[in-house]
């Protein structure tokens, strides 16, 4: 009789399976029921839109980072004790329904140099900018990493986004934006609004591209 080798079959059966299934092998690192961790760093983001009294409107971002231990920063300033913000900064910028930039504002309330709130002046040459396709490509262009601080500038593109939703309260009762064959520019423009989401079927079933009730997937147009 053939002798088994240690694990036998079953050890080259899961070996195989890794193999095959490489997508989850990240299921053993993440298993926490007998690992422990430390919790070494905290960065928040917190980002919010506004309607002014100007009838303008108003994005705000914020970055907050913590560390559980005391330290200084290398050739840093100051001694930052634990849970004490190293970094407490942001930017404000006034844009109006077409998402133009009117005017930007930036803060630093904590940062490990006190040159670091000079970071922000650089920021003003957004002004005039529109934030939508293309945004973060022409952020870069005006913006040189050496001459802004670079956690502000890492806002910049969420930003947009939130601006984005901010002015949904104006788009409830707008007419749908639509491509030139009047497809509706949402379809395919996020998960839950894939042409193959039920979203779609109940909201333009004319787009809808998912399976039908039988199971059969449908063309778009079908």
């Amino acid at each position: 009789m053939k002798a088994r080798s240690p694990g036998g079959e079953d050890a080259r059966e899961k070996c195989s399976t890794a193999e095959q299934q490489p997508e989850l092998a990240w299921i053993k690192f993440m298993t926490t029921d007998t690992i422990t961790r430390e919790a070494l760093h905290d960065r928040s983001i917190q980002m919010r839109g506004f309607l002014r009294s100007d009838g303008l409107f108003e994005v705000e971002g914020r970055v907050t980072d913590r560390k559980s231990y005391a330290f200084r920063a290398l050739l840093g300033d100051r001694d930052v004790p634990a849970g004490t913000p190293l970094h407490d900064m942001g930017v404000k910028l006034v844009f109006d329904a077409d998402l133009k930039v009117h005017a930007i504002e930036t803060f630093t309330d904590a940062a490990p140099y006190s040159i670091c709130g000079a970071g922000g002046e650089a920021l003003q040459a957004l002004a005039g900018l529109r934030m939508t396709s293309g945004w973060s490509a022409r952020v870069r262009e005006r913006l040189a990493a050496h001459r802004s601080c670079v956690h502000l500038v890492q806002l910049l593109g969420p930003m947009a986004t939130v601006a984005f939703q901010t002015l949904s309260v104006q788009r409830k009762q707008a007419v749908v934006d639509r491509d030139a064959n009047g497809r509706p520019l949402k379809v395919d423009s996020c998960y839950a609004y894939s042409a193959g989401q039920s979203l779609v079927r109940e909201k333009w079933p004319e787009h809808y591209e998912g399976p039908s009730d039988g199971g059969t997937p449908r063309s778009q147009g079908q």
